[in-house]
């Protein structure tokens, strides 16, 4: 596969600290990629600086072939869109508002609302669920609520890449699979994703690419069938697990050894 968006030979600081030094990674086109790691691992940064959030110290990230960095912001917003860890909306604005700036990028002087915008705006709505909710303020709303809100904001962006960093966050388990299907249709039709999960049960039944991260750095990456192997858990997070297939789906599933049960 080719990629449209690509890290090469990255270093990337917050705070005057070095969180990953000499990182590349290739983002495939039309792969549903699923990043795992513990916490504080770099999962984050490298999803910031995929997005032009963050400046790489050394190295570069290209999309479509050219610096991103270089990039006007809007030009980058039309080609992907970024669901952040945690967002905050204004004070007073209605579901249906906020999901409409989603199609901020595709506006300019000669080009205002059109036809085209709302039915994205729809489309992201009834995606996510939440067409009941586009009067409402956001601020009324659940984290549950708030978090379909946001990511029918990302859709409406309508771009080719999706990047999403913990997306389940605030979901409770029915609304987490919902969504995981959601990305997964939105994948087949020829979205490429990017998304950042702690459930690596989840993480290796969605994903078509891992990448494990530990300190910085990519550790293995590939299919899960391939990767994700009870070395690798112990390697990347320090548990002890068996890996059997998944009764369902057939994917790796783990399962932590803990501690044996006292007589």
């Amino acid at each position: 596969m080719t990629a449209r968006l690509h890290a090469h030979a990255l270093t990337l600081r917050r705070d005057q600290r070095t969180l990953s030094q000499d990182l590349s990674l290739d983002i495939e086109d039309g792969a549903f990629t699923v990043i795992i790691g513990p916490n504080a691992c770099g999962k984050s940064t490298l999803l910031a600086a995929l997005a032009r959030l963050l400046v790489p110290s050394a190295g570069h990230v290209l999309l479509d072939g050219q610096d991103i960095q270089q990039r006007p912001a809007k030009d980058v917003a039309r080609r992907l869109a970024l669901l952040p860890q945690s967002a905050s909306a204004p004070d007073g604005i209605s579901v249906g508002e906020l999901v409409a700036r989603g199609r901020y990028p595709h506006q300019s002087l000669w080009r205002q609302w059109s036809a085209d915008d709302e039915q994205a705006v729809q489309r992201a709505m009834h995606a996510t669920g939440i067409e009941a909710l586009a009067e409402r303020p956001v601020q009324a709303l659940s984290g549950g609520q708030r978090q379909r809100v946001w990511i029918a904001m990302a859709l409406a962006q309508d771009t080719p890449i999706l990047l999403l960093d913990e997306p389940t966050t605030y979901l409770d388990i029915a609304h987490q699979f919902e969504l995981l299907e959601l990305l997964r249709e939105l994948n087949r039709q020829g979205r490429t994703i990017v998304a950042v999960l702690h459930d690596l049960n989840q993480a290796c039944r969605y994903a078509s690419h891992l990448v494990a991260m530990r300190d910085g750095a990519i550790i293995a990456q590939g299919k899960p069938a391939q990767i994700f192997t009870e070395a690798l858990v112990q390697q990347v997070f320090g548990l002890s697990a068996l890996i059997v297939p998944d009764p369902i789906t057939g994917t790796p599933m783990l399962v932590p050894r803990g501690q044996p049960a006292s007589a």
